[in-house]
């Protein structure tokens, strides 16, 4: 039995992360749609907006509703994943700076680590430890700023929000999906039960919807669509082909994503200091990916089976035998006397035992029955003693020939 990793495999978990990693980029850009679009200081009705409708409509396409224990487990995904986490993301941006609030939800990947180590029985891991720092740490120079100030609640609803989506990334990891179901089902299911959960704080803590105009109704329907559905369709497809915490690496592409859009976008300026942040961030998010890297699977070839067996080199049996002229041969086939005068050109059938040159050793059993050994033409053949003398034989120079037995191969198939 070998092991390896197949081209096909390698290519198949490349291309899913790459995937994957698209739903951090797509994030980061609901930071640039919700300061140029969206109505201001309205963070859960935000989040309501994201969540809910999307997942509606992802319930009315696949038309699958959880069952069983699935209704609970779909409740607490929803929760930490969406009706928890949003909230939280949304009080952390209001109550710090941008770039304290891009750092706490950095941490997320340590406390997968952590959670996957309890929940998924994930041995830990040095190298991924050290990309989630280099992570945090260059995400730490592309958006703090030296007049950044704490915030004691902002920062626990910071640190909050990053466990919160930890343990959704884990937990979603460790349940699966159901038999049959598949993630853009899981998807709505999500949403739609963590809209459900922000639904009556969005009311009673904003009160009534805001007035919107056509630019709010475009970047509802950008978050919902891309930024939501999509996005999370595409993170749940992930997390059930791509260990949980390599998965929690790539959220590290969120705030770099967002520095880059504001830079291209908004116009932003990046400062050199910024520019080495984004390097580290992304040589972080790398190493977490190879520290995650799965191991070479066995595959089913199985090598071909050594038997030692020391058969001499047969001769090609369809070769024609050249003229017989020597007077060796002649001997002793004169003195063959089953032989009839009046039959010249009749094949002779080697009776007589033949002496080999290399018997065959056969160290391992096989299926098939004794092979034949290769023969010789070079031996000469053993006389028959005659039993009465008999009139010489007058051998013409035509060419006499010998029928040999094709050598039967050993059957090495059946030795596994």
């Amino acid at each position: 039995m070998t092991t390896s990793t197949t081209p096909r495999a390698e290519n198949s978990y490349a291309g899913t992360l790459a995937l994957t990693a698209l739903t951090p980029i797509v994030w980061g850009s609901t930071y640039a749609v919700t300061t140029e679009f969206l109505p201001p200081d309205r963070p859960l009705f935000t989040a309501l907006m994201r969540a809910l409708p999307a997942g509606l409509v992802l319930l009315a396409i696949t038309r699958v509703l959880p069952r069983g224990n699935w209704i609970g487990r779909a409740a607490v995904l929803g929760l930490l994943n969406i009706g928890a986490f949003f909230p939280l993301l949304f009080l952390a941006a209001y109550r710090l700076p941008g770039g304290v609030a891009g750092v706490l939800g950095a941490v997320a990947p340590m406390f997968a680590l952590g959670l996957a180590t309890v929940v998924l029985a994930e041995k830990p891991n040095g190298r991924k430890v050290l990309a989630g720092l280099i992570g945090v740490f260059g995400v730490a120079l592309v958006v703090l700023r030296a007049n950044a100030q704490l915030d004691t609640v902002g920062v626990i609803a910071g640190l909050a929000g990053a466990a919160s989506m930890a343990a959704g990334t884990v937990l979603t990891q460790r349940w699966g999906r159901p038999e049959g179901v598949g993630p853009l089902a899981m998807t709505g299911w999500q949403l739609t039960a963590g809209g459900l959960f922000i639904l009556p704080l969005a009311f009673l803590i904003e009160g009534a919807p805001p007035a919107l105009d056509h630019r709010a109704i475009g970047g509802y329907l950008y978050i919902g669509i891309i930024g939501t559905a999509a996005a999370y369709w595409l993170w749940l497809r992930g997390i059930s082909k791509v260990p949980a915490t390599s998965v929690a690496f790539l959220g590290l592409l969120s705030p770099v994503s967002a520095a880059v859009i504001g830079w291209i976008a908004l116009g932003q300026a990046l400062s050199p200091l910024q520019m080495a942040g984004l390097v580290i961030a992304l040589g972080g998010t790398v190493l977490g990916q190879m520290a995650g890297r799965p191991k070479a699977m066995p595959t089913a070839s199985v090598a071909a089976p050594t038997v030692p067996v020391n058969i001499a080199a047969p001769a090609a049996p369809t070769a024609p035998i050249a003229p017989i002229a020597s007077a060796a041969l002649i001997a002793p086939i004169a003195s063959i006397a089953s032989i009839a005068p009046s039959a010249p050109t009749a094949s002779v059938a080697l009776t007589a035992p033949i002496a080999p040159t290399a018997p065959t050793a056969l160290t391992a059993p096989t299926a098939s029955t004794a092979p034949t050994a290769p023969v010789a033409l070079t031996a000469p053949v053993a006389p028959v003693a005659p039993t009465a003398p008999t009139a010489p034989i007058a051998v013409t120079e035509r060419t006499m020939p010998v029928t040999i037995p094709e050598p039967a191969r050993p059957a090495l198939a059946a030795v596994r």
